[in-house]
């Protein structure tokens, strides 16, 4: 099955989904540059998924997809470190800091796999 739409994609949802609880977990929090920060950078993951898909529909190979994908999972990485922080800071509990950075490794976790499939298979625009 080929998908069409990047609103398709299951690590997209996942990344829309970390998103939102990123903006619910950090609404009150009064750090302004910590909680622009890490609401950006979970932005960046699913805007750079999205972005990623709609610049390679038409291409002969998957690099910007690649590419993108790589971003996104860098930002990935800039989230769970983040998180980190903000339990560090009392920002978060404990539990509710691992939840999210469980929720980062699973995103991570698909991104990886699809880029490897992606490097292996660069050039048949299979996704």
């Amino acid at each position: 099955m080929t998908i069409q739409r990047f609103e398709d994609m299951i690590v997209w949802k996942e990344a829309r989904t970390l998103s939102k609880d990123i903006y619910a977990a950090f609404r009150q929090n009064t750090d302004r540059g910590f909680k622009d920060q890490i609401q950006r950078a979970a932005v960046s993951i699913m805007n750079n998924i999205a972005e990623g898909f709609d610049r390679s529909k038409f291409s002969k190979d998957n690099k910007q997809l690649i590419s993108f994908l790589n971003i996104a999972n860098g930002s990935c990485g800039e989230v769970k470190s983040m998180l980190y922080l903000a339990q560090d800071l009392d920002y978060l509990s404990l539990a509710d800091a691992e939840f999210l950075r469980d929720k980062c490794l699973n995103i991570s976790s698909k991104l990886n796999n699809l880029l490897k499939t992606l490097q292996e298979n660069n050039g048949t625009n299979n996704r």
